[in-house]
Formats: C-alpha cells, structure tokens, sequence
C-alpha cells in the first residue's frame, strides 16, 4: 500500500477544466474578464435559482467583504458573527474598522445560536449600538438554523450575510444554501466542494448589488475616459482563467457532493459500534449537508481515548486530520472582541476532528484510514 500523505480535503478535477483554460488561451482572454467569468457566473446562477445574482470574485473573503461594504458597515460599527468559524469569516469586520461581537454555537448544527444570538442583539442595543449585520456560516456544509435565524434578522431589521463558503450544494427544507441571506458569499478555495484553485462569489437577489461589487471589485472606476475614481476600490474579481476551472466543476458539483456523502457514511459505519464517538450528522430531514469535511465528537470518559489521540495516530500513519475551528473569541487576535453565550463552540473544538472527506479518495486509501481507525479504537 502506498504510503503517500492521504489529505484532508484536497482538490479534485472533473477531466473537462482544461477545456475552458485552453480556450482562455487560444482566445487570449487572460485577465479578470472575459467569457469564462460571465459563463461561471451564469452556470451558479441557473445552479442556485430563485432569481440569484452573482459575482465572480478572487476569493470568498473578498466576497464578504463587498458584502459588508454593500450593507454599510463602517468604522466603528459593530457585526455579529458566529464565534465558531474560520477567520477569514470575521476578518473583513475588522477591514472595515468594525467591531466583531461572537456569538456561540448551538449543539445540534455547530452554528449560530439563535437564543444567544437574541440575547446579544439586545445587549447591544441597551448600550446604544444596534449591530450593522450578522454573519451566519453553514459550518462544514451543514445549514445553520435558518428559519430561527432569519425570524431574529427581520424582529431587528439587521441583514444576514450568509457565509455559504462551506455549503455549496447543501440544502434547507429543499432551498439551496447561498440564497439565504440578503447578501451570501461562496468560496472556491484548493479544499472545498468545487474549486477555482482560489475564488469566491457573491449572490444576492438584488442586481444592483451584483453591479456595485463589480465596480468595487475592478477598482472602483468611475464611467470616463480616464482614470477616475470617487470611491475606493479593490482588486477582488476571478480571473477568466480560474473561471474556466469551475465552470468545469459545476459539472461535477453534484457527483462531488454525492461522494462526499459517503464519505460520510464509510465513517457512520466505521464508528457505529464505538462508544462514546459520534459523527456529525444532519439534525432532522429539513438538513441536507454537502458533508464537506465529515467531523466527528469523542467523548474520552467513555471511549479511552481524545480527539488528540487519534490525530495523532492518523499522523503516524500519514493521513490527515485536524482539529474543529478554534472559537474566534479564543483568538489571540480578537481577545478584546465581546462574546455572547456559553461553552458549546468550546467544548466542540476541545472534543472535535476533522477526518478525510474528499470526493477523490482512493479505494486502497479509504481501505489504510478504516484499518488505521479500527486498530486504534480496538473495536
């Protein structure tokens, strides 16, 4: 058996990519336009529906800051964001010279709590700043509580903006995840469903949005002959030659997501015996996860071992796994940022992996992580 590294989610090509960049190519459209970006960004139109817009961007942190520029957020105003994400989710606050306020996890989806969610709009409010917006992030693919959550944006009249960088091609209740903010993003990164090798996009319902992130996005240039600029721009928009990698990922977007599915399932199967293991897993049937990453909590009283031991383990072996997000408010970055709730998102990362989940894994591969899991668990 091989004894090449076995990744945590690396990128996997459809075989019709190359189409797209050769005729880039041969049509010498190189730069940030051109008919690959318009036909990527038609391609997750029609994938998405419900009259979405989208933007073709450099990355899904660009995505979410246009997002936030576009709701208004400005320096000194104040976001809400899930406590329990990557960084590049709260980051573009702090671009904006805002504030993060973090809000904990509930148990069942890893994601945003409603309840502290609530208690943190109000808090705010009594101290005389009502929050610009909240950022919602569908955690490893699996949908945050989106009717709970939108129910809390409209009482506050506060915008969602839906960090979907995880979740493309996961539902809620049958609507795709990406469609259910009044600004979402996307992300193309090298690990995640689909990739451009990096990229991300914006999607709204509203066109103007579209069209003032693209004005953004390309430097702000006001309509003249020459340069000029009554605005501060950004250089965020996808290049024709990464559009032409995912417009031919789309075509393999659901098979991508299919496999991962299973993925998923190869680890239920592995672990369905295991005391004190548990997979993360949909809630109830409104939830339909990419499984991007499969995760999976230990409980050590029960089992005798940590998250950390099998980590470790998998490492000797040469297979990859990682811990879950540590908590934006255990950042050293944003140690001085408030935080509403209690231990949830907390405990998850102390108790949390994250094991191989991509859609090109191997036979001999998946048949090395069974075989490493199974001896180290003694089942």
């Amino acid at each position: 058996m091989s004894n090449s590294k076995i990744y945590l989610s690396s990128p996997h090509m459809g075989g019709t990519e190359q189409n797209y960049v050769n005729e880039a190519f041969e049509t010498n459209w190189i730069a940030p336009l051109g008919p690959n970006v318009e036909g990527f960004e038609k391609d997750l139109e029609n994938y998405l529906g419900i009259e979405n817009h989208i933007a073709a961007l450099s990355s899904g942190t660009a995505a979410l800051h246009l997002a936030l520029i576009l709701l208004g957020v400005e320096r000194g105003d104040e976001v809400l964001c899930q406590s329990m994400t990557f960084s590049a989710s709260a980051n573009p606050i702090v671009y904006q010279g805002a504030t993060p306020i973090f809000v904990d996890s509930e148990p069942e989806t890893w994601n945003i709590c409603p309840i502290h969610l609530e208690e943190a709009i109000k808090s705010r409010i009594a101290k005389g700043k009502k929050p610009k917006a909240i950022i919602a992030v569908h955690l490893y693919g699996m949908p945050y509580k989106v009717d709970e959550i939108k129910k809390i944006s409209e009482k506050y009249e506060i915008p969602i903006v839906e960090d979907s960088a995880e979740a493309l091609g996961s539902t809620y209740k049958g609507q795709k995840c990406g469609t259910f903010g009044d600004i979402s993003i996307l992300s193309f990164n090298g690990n995640k469903i689909i990739t451009t090798s990096g990229g991300g996009a914006l999607v709204s319902r509203n066109l103007k949005h579209k069209e003032k992130a693209i004005f953004l996005a390309t430097q702000a240039r006001d309509a003249a002959p020459h340069y000029q600029h009554s605005e501060i721009g950004y250089n965020y928009r996808l290049s024709n030659i990464s559009a032409g990698i995912g417009r031919g990922q789309m075509q393999v977007l659901d098979k991508h997501v299919g496999l991962r599915r299973k993925m998923n399932q190869f680890y239920h199967e592995i672990f369905q015996k295991a005391k004190g293991v548990k997979v993360f897993s949909e809630p109830t049937s409104d939830y339909f996860s990419n499984h991007w990453l499969s995760c999976i909590l230990i409980d050590k009283k029960l089992c005798g071992f940590s998250s950390e031991d099998i980590r470790l383990a998998m490492a000797e072996n040469n297979i990859e796994s990682r811990p879950l997000w540590k908590p934006m408010h255990l950042q050293p970055v944003f140690r001085n940022a408030p935080y509403y709730g209690s231990t949830v998102s907390e405990k998850l990362f102390e108790i949390g992996l994250c094991l191989p989940s991509g859609s090109n894994l191997k036979v001999e591969e998946k048949v090395k992580i069974n075989d490493v899991l199974i001896r180290f668990i003694d089942i």
